[in-house]
């Protein structure tokens, strides 16, 4: 007797673990989705406050646009997260993008955060003229990625910088003084992937917006560091 009932007493647990599984998993959800709906409230009150402040001309016009570029890009990482607990992607736009404008909007974001990391970041060769298309924030969240690794990781200076891979292909790269890569780019962007290392993790974003824009993170070694960028396709080169 005692036999016949043990499958029917660990059936019966196995489905009690699976409800309270279901329930912890759909309390989590709302917990991440009211934590989401919160952070946007704010984050909408500080725009429109940018916004007013553009209007009385209380601050450089290019400072508020940084900082409204920044506040979208957080805006961005939000809807991410959101869409992440249901195992959704939010999908990319498709427009022309400046190269050399995508670079100075960065390069104005990073300037005077530099110094509180030692390190100063220089504006290069910005390719004025050249396009590629996608999605302008994603493109930006990669490239600031790269920036924030690169200062996390090293006082120095750094250079944003591109160039032209051939004829069809932009690298926009991110050149520092720092240590170098501890292990190969593929290593790091999968350790990260696995939760192992915090290092991998910001170049894991940049290379997954990369492939989706149909392009690559590459990295090569500088004199005196690392230089790692964002191989795109072009869609128009200056003549």
């Amino acid at each position: 007797m005692a036999t016949s009932i043990l499958p029917w007493a660990l059936a019966a647990a196995g489905f009690a673990l699976a409800v309270l599984a279901a329930f912890e998993l759909r309390r989590r959800r709302e917990l991440v989705a009211r934590a989401c709906h919160e952070l946007r409230g704010p984050l909408t009150a500080v725009r429109l406050g940018l916004a007013t402040m553009e209007r009385r001309r209380e601050a450089p016009p290019e400072r508020l646009a940084t900082l409204d570029h920044e506040l979208r890009r957080a805006g961005l990482a939000l809807d991410d997260f959101a869409a992440a607990r249901s195992g959704r992607r939010i999908l990319e736009r498709e427009e022309p993008v400046e190269v050399a404008e995508l670079m100075e909007e960065q390069f104005d974001s990073w300037e005077a955060v530099a110094c509180a990391f030692e390190s100063r970041v220089l504006l290069g060769c910005v390719l004025p003229g050249t396009r590629i298309v996608g999605d302008r924030l994603r493109l930006a969240q990669a490239i600031s990625n790269l920036i924030a690794n690169a200062l996390e990781h090293g006082p120095g200076r750094i250079e944003l910088t591109a160039r032209f891979v051939g004829a069809q292909h932009v690298c926009i790269e991110v050149i520092d003084e720092g240590p170098g890569l501890p292990v190969s780019l593929a290593q790091l962007t999968r350790r990260a992937r696995g939760g192992r290392g915090r290092r991998g993790r910001g170049l894991a974003i940049a290379a997954q917006i990369a492939e989706r824009h149909r392009g690559r993170l590459v990295a090569a070694s500088a004199p005196r560091g690392t230089r790692v960028g964002l191989e795109l396709p072009l869609v128009r080169r200056p003549p």
